[in-house]
């Protein structure tokens, strides 16, 4: 299971995860991001990813997709998105993130790889060997912030949170703008 791997000494990378609607680009309103034309980076995320590419962080995305649950769109409009936002990326900075995970599935099955589930993130942790205590999920939903919980990384919840409403959440801010002034995310802080 991979859960029991997750604890080995050996997982030395160093590793944040994004959640994609809403922290990596704008979200569709009341619908889903079926094509390249529907995507739109957010100016904040687009700034920092190229700060943390220049530092050694491992980066992934890590997204629940329930649209291609519901049969609002295919599995291949979903990796055409996920394609372009990568070759966008590229361009500007000539990588993109180093992995993706997608969960498909509809949220009433209680998928274990669905947020607010560690699935996804165990996943990256065991087949990219990342070390959970220097390790962070950004986030703009409590289901984000559980996810990371979960996994046994630290969390920054982005949005008008207050840690009463979120108590799991290490860290609110209000955009990926605060990230640097508020969290220890490039410095070499544990807790």
């Amino acid at each position: 299971m991979i859960d029991n791997l997750t604890n080995n000494q050996e997982y030395k990378t160093k590793a944040v995860f994004f959640d994609r609607d809403g922290v990596v680009n704008m979200r569709a309103v009341k619908d889903y991001i079926k094509t390249e034309k529907e995507f739109h980076f957010l100016p904040d995320f687009v700034e920092f990813f190229g700060k943390l590419i220049n530092s050694d962080y491992k980066t992934f995305l890590i997204t629940n997709q329930q649209g291609v649950g519901k049969g609002i769109m295919s599995v291949e409009q979903l990796e055409q998105v996920l394609k372009f936002m990568q070759n966008e990326l590229s361009g500007f900075y000539g990588k993109g993130f180093d992995d993706i995970f997608y969960c498909t599935d509809l949220a009433e099955t209680g998928s274990y790889f669905r947020k607010p589930n560690p699935g996804m993130i165990l996943q990256a942790i065991d087949k990219w060997k990342i070390d959970k205590q220097t390790s962070w999920i950004i986030g703009d939903s409590p289901s984000d912030v559980i996810a990371g919980r979960r996994a046994g990384i630290r969390t920054v919840l982005i949005g008008n949170y207050k840690h009463i409403d979120i108590p799991e959440a290490d860290y609110i801010i209000k955009s990926l703008i605060e990230i640097e002034k508020h969290v220890p995310i490039f410095n070499n802080q544990t807790t």
